[in-house]
């Protein structure tokens, strides 16, 4: 009686307490009913999603056309000796103070020609190395050789030679590419083969600054390229090659970069036909475009250009009727406002192509065409004395037998008021290279400057005595 949820029942209360209602069973049938209906058909409806979404079929089939690259690097290093007088000893005794250190590097590569072993890959994956070894996605291993290689684009071609055919990626087209759209990034960051990574098209037509050297018209976007993904392909939604990635560009996270794929076909031929991208030529001389000379010439203060101080003869920029005095105001797509927007135009094209260009003449705006032919070499001799004072010749007998060598290329004379009088260069100083090239001879001298006319600057690797300095001076 003292329990407090005791009471006396009615038969009504009875039928109310004892035995639940029929409302209450079918509550719970229903409840029941409910949770199965939420669990069951999740569980089928889950199973009819498609996994093998767009991004997974384009990996699966260009997957093996991708490429893990190995290069072995040998520095030969002189540490510091501490005793005055070294240098007669390490002529001397030069392989005892001499320390040779080899090191490893990873990079990325798509074949593109499954035939003959072509795969293009970045330049600074392979430009140092000794070795490149090649292992394709079922783990297969090849000895590569550089067929040419492009520091302009960053680009290079190796080759390697299958027994049979190998996959190759099909090729797409980069003058459509839509901002926003999905691309697929494949490649060996940090020696983790064959990883993907997704993202979109961030931006188009970027231009990029990497220590010296600018590159243009890049894809940018915000699929993760890390060192070891360089060289490999970034792909559209169809799984067709549309840019190389390089992995040039590393102060920012969620930023790539991607060479377009049709900058890059243009590149390639030329290295697969000859070793090297022949550098086109206009034929102007190029001179920055001052405030003053802008009013001489009636040129609006709005707009941008360089003036052209000088017209070659016999060259594409007389034959289309450029003339002394013109302000080139674009070169293709490009506005030109300096000296290094003209080169850096100048060189997306290769000898043989047409290019657009817009210059001012006599308050006008005039449209030209010019076809770009490859550098004469006959003008290589002059272009040195014009734009660096120095006068070149085959070394003398006396200066071979000073050397103990067969053949060089020396310094005849030094014109005052240029950088290379300014910082002591000197008639009988031999220059052994020029940036990449090794200059033996006239010929190999001249080839050099016409490979690397466009450039801004120019590293010489002057001999003078026991001693070989490396020099950089504008050009």
């Amino acid at each position: 009686m003292n329990d407090p949820t005791h009471f006396i029942r009615t038969p009504r209360d009875e039928r109310r307490v004892g035995r639940p209602p029929q409302w209450s069973r079918v509550a719970v049938a229903g409840a029941l009913f409910l949770v199965l209906g939420l669990f069951v058909p999740f569980s089928v409806h889950s199973e009819s999603f498609p996994r093998r979404t767009p991004v997974v079929r384009a990996v699966e089939s260009v997957g093996p056309a991708v490429v893990n690259i190995g290069t072995i690097i040998r520095e030969r290093v002189r540490p510091g000796f501490p005793f005055s007088g070294d240098d007669f000893f390490r002529d001397f005794f030069p392989d005892f103070f001499a320390r040779e250190y080899t090191r490893t590097s990873l990079g990325s590569g798509v074949i593109i020609n499954g035939r003959e072993g072509h795969i293009i890959t970045n330049h600074h994956v392979v430009s140092r190395a000794a070795e490149i070894k090649v292992t394709t996605a079922d783990q297969e291993e090849f000895e590569a050789r550089i067929l040419g290689t492009d520091p302009r684009s960053d680009l290079a071609v190796l080759k390697i030679d299958p027994k049979e055919p190998l996959p190759e990626i099909p090729m797409g087209d980069s003058e459509d590419l839509m901002i926003g759209e999905t691309v697929i990034a494949i490649g060996n960051p940090f020696g983790l083969s064959h990883t993907v990574t997704t993202g979109v098209v961030s931006a188009l037509d970027r231009t990029v600054r990497s220590g010296d050297m600018v590159y243009r018209h890049f894809i940018q976007t915000d699929a993760s390229i890390n060192p070891g993904n360089s060289g490999g392909p970034l792909l559209n939604i169809n799984g067709s090659l549309i840019g190389i990635n390089t992995a040039i560009y590393q102060k920012a996270q969620g930023i790539g970069f991607a060479i377009p794929v049709n900058k890059a076909k243009r590149i390639v031929q030329e290295l697969i036909r000859a070793g090297e991208v022949r550098c086109p030529w206009l034929g102007v001389e190029i001179q920055e475009l001052t405030e003053d000379l802008a009013g001489k010439f009636a040129f609006p203060s709005d707009r941008e250009g360089v003036l052209v101080s000088g017209v070659m003869e016999g060259s594409p920029a007389m034959e289309t009727g450029i003339q002394r005095g013109d302000i080139l105001i674009r070169v293709g797509r490009d506005v030109v406002a300096s000296l290094s927007d003209y080169r850096g135009a100048l060189a997306e094209y290769a000898p043989g192509n047409r290019v657009a260009l817009e210059v001012f003449r006599g308050g006008e705006t005039r449209k030209l065409e010019a076809e770009l032919v490859p550098f004469p070499l006959d003008l290589a001799l002059r272009l040195v004395e014009q734009r660096m004072g120095i006068i070149v010749e085959d070394a003398s007998r006396r200066l071979l037998r000073k050397y103990g060598i067969r053949k060089a290329v020396a310094i005849r004379n030094v014109r005052p008021n240029y950088e290379a009088a300014r910082i002591g260069l000197e008639p009988g100083d031999l220059i052994l290279k020029v940036n990449e090239m090794e200059t033996p001879d006239m010929e190999a001298f001249k080839k050099a400057i016409s490979r690397y006319h466009q450039l801004p600057s120019l590293t010489l690797f002057v001999r003078r005595g026991t001693n070989i300095y490396s020099l950089t001076l504008p050009f």
